[in-house]
């Protein structure tokens, strides 16, 4: 028990004694709350029954919230994905602190519906004495309440974490809530939920200004697209017509309540900006204080969105990568890179060719970080060199070491990113060792001295950790300190954006190729379990028989057909050689179709008539030609 625990209890020895707190032994927020129960008439030993909203009352308050909720669920679902099998309980509550949603552990649940911490529960300080939801609602600011800083007695062996969301006129939309019996992951807790606020009263400040622009602008170009950007709304004519929260921060405190000139807010003209905005790349600010700022189109806004979000170029070569025109994907990329740019860690889950590294590389390029990636596949590592090659070693440290020894993958990362591929298959006995890397970041070489590092740690795996951690092969603590961002990448077959997905890969690896309505439609209906990287090889494999480029929807079936018979991927050449086959036959079947009408032929392939003679050869000439080809 802490000392903060030790000192709220005799609080509440003095409270029951007395009839009145003791000011020295709170906090002033948990003083005054304790004060305002008094008030209320409320006894800390006899909390009333709790207060349960009628079904028809819950759905009118749920209907009433209207967007708010919507985006607020996309938030609860995503937390309770991160806290599954930690006594956690997610919630979130209007404006008047009844609870429209709640996601509980089993374990958690009995209890929480006996204090009425279920959907339809009131927790009001009126009703539930102080508690983070009552309190934060009541001062419109986050609240931590732990264990016996709570007014009842009954509610002793919780923590409740809650942060207040606002809608763009600054009135109260809602809280969220996430409660525990356990102090342990405070503050870890208290970050995600903090994001999660940031997230909904963005969405709603982006549905407030759906007609207008709105660019997002940072001190730092590669926090342009995180959570700790600045929003701004524009008018046509150039007003700015709104703020978000950090948007009013960076300008001064500046609400917009009224309409303002553009130019009286920035230093350069309206028009100028705008149109250099529309180049989709970063164009630079001055307010008229002389702060400075990169500004973008806002990436989430409906009205200007600009090209998916493309994870992209490395060492000079550009990478098979993924988009975020799915709003599931874009909002984990908005929270991979606020955590990146607070040095969280983080835990990137997924099946296989979902694009974890690949997101992992973009959590090292919005960090800001000078220093190196380094990539550690932890399947791929011998056991008995892991801790070797991870931390170094000295010269002579052992039979084989190099002369010179090894700086060691960690302090290669020091500085940068240390991306840890397929951490659920690291041994048991390398897991304590990364515990301890994790509590101090001093390396220990092997048969070297001590040094401490700078690393921004990203995990990634396909394996069920918390099966893992029940079956004994993986630490719960290292989990908990890997994962104060935990994400979980959909599979391709799950996204809706993969028809953008397709021409990011062409572009990228088949320029000058495009893919026909039809090819669309056949990708987008294909189950892809290989995800990405299978969606990239039958690509690759359909260009291959492509005429002039073009890739329609008998190409893309065939590529697709052949993956698992005649082509093996491996052996290119037999590749390119049975699709080019596939491309005659489908140029002497269309001739066939129009009557060897070598021009209606082209028209219906999309092609010049040049390209048809090339295709088949000799074997037609243009004196074949029917008269009423021209």
């Amino acid at each position: 028990m802490g000392i903060s625990d030790t000192a709220a209890l005799r609080a509440h020895g003095i409270l029951q004694k007395k009839g009145k707190p003791s000011a020295e032994l709170l906090s002033a927020d948990i003083y005054q709350s304790w004060q305002r129960c008094l008030a209320l008439g409320l006894d800390p030993r006899r909390p009333p029954a709790p207060r349960i909203a009628e079904a028809p009352k819950l759905q009118a308050a749920r209907e009433k919230s209207g967007l708010t909720r919507k985006l607020a669920l996309a938030e609860l679902h995503g937390l309770h994905e991160q806290f599954a099998g930690t006594s956690f309980m997610i919630a979130f509550a209007d404006a008047d602190c009844l609870l429209l949603d709640v996601f509980s552990d089993p374990d958690f649940m009995t209890t929480a519906r006996a204090a009425g911490l279920q959907p339809g529960g009131v927790w009001s300080e009126d009703a539930c004495g102080t508690n983070a939801l009552g309190s934060a609602a009541f001062d419109r600011r986050p609240m931590i309440v732990h264990g016996a800083e709570h007014f009842f007695v009954s509610h002793l062996d919780l923590t409740c974490i809650a942060h207040p969301v606002f809608s763009p006129d600054g009135a109260l939309a809602g809280v969220i809530d996430a409660s525990s019996y356990t102090r342990s992951r405070q503050y870890h807790t208290q970050v995600l939920v903090r994001f999660a606020a940031t997230q909904i009263e963005n969405g709603l400040f982006r549905d407030r200004h759906r007609d207008d622009s709105i660019i997002a602008f940072h001190h730092r170009s590669e926090y342009l697209n995180s959570l700790t950007a600045g929003l701004l709304a524009l008018r046509s004519d150039g007003c700015v017509v709104g703020a978000n929260k950090e948007a009013r921060s960076f300008l001064h405190g500046r609400s917009f309540a009224e309409p303002a000139e553009f130019e009286a807010v920035f230093a350069t003209g309206f028009d100028a900006v705008f149109r250099d905005l529309r180049q989709r790349s970063p164009v630079r600010l001055k307010d008229r204080a002389g702060a400075s700022f990169f500004a973008v189109l806002d990436p989430l806004h409906r009205r200007e969105k600009p090209p998916p979000i493309a994870i992209g170029k490395i060492a000079g070569t550009v990478k098979p990568g993924f988009v975020a025109d799915d709003e599931r994907v874009a909002t984990i990329v908005a929270r991979v890179e606020a955590a990146a740019a607070r040095k969280l860690p983080i835990l990137i889950r997924g099946e296989t060719g979902t694009g974890k590294e690949l997101l992992a590389r973009h959590a090292h390029t919005a960090s800001g970080r000078k220093g190196a990636f380094v990539p550690v596949n932890c399947a791929a590592l011998p056991d008995s060199l892991i801790e070797a090659e991870l931390f170094g070693y000295a010269e002579g440290a052992f039979t084989g070491a190099r002369r010179g020894g090894s700086l060691g993958l960690v302090c290669e990362a020091d500085g940068g990113t240390l991306f840890l591929d397929e951490i659920g298959d690291l041994p048991m006995p390398l897991q304590a060792v990364l515990l301890r890397l994790l509590d101090d970041w001093t390396v220990r070489p092997i048969g070297g001295q001590r040094r401490t590092v700078d690393v921004q740690l990203v995990s990634a795996t396909n394996v069920k950790l918390d099966a893992a951690i029940a079956a004994g092969r993986f630490r719960s603590d290292l989990l908990y300190r890997m994962n104060t961002l935990e994400v979980s990448l959909p599979s391709l077959a799950g996204r809706g954006d993969i028809e953008a997905i397709a021409r990011h890969l062409l572009a990228s690896h088949a320029p000058g190729c495009k893919l026909t309505q039809g090819a669309v439609e056949h990708l987008a209906s294909h189950d892809w379990p290989g995800n990405i990287r299978e969606l990239r090889n039958e690509l690759l494999r359909a260009s291959l028989g492509a005429i002039d480029g073009v890739i329609d929807r008998p190409l893309i079936e065939a590529a697709c057909e052949r993956r698992a018979a005649t082509v093996d991927l491996n052996a290119p050449a037999a590749a390119e050689a049975s699709l080019r086959d596939l491309r005659k036959e489908r140029v002497r079947a269309t001739l066939a179709e129009t009557g060897g009408n070598i021009s209606l032929a082209a028209r219906r392939l999309g092609v010049s008539r040049n390209t048809v003679y090339r295709i088949i050869g000799a074997g037609i000439g243009a004196a074949d030609e029917p008269a009423d080809a021209g």
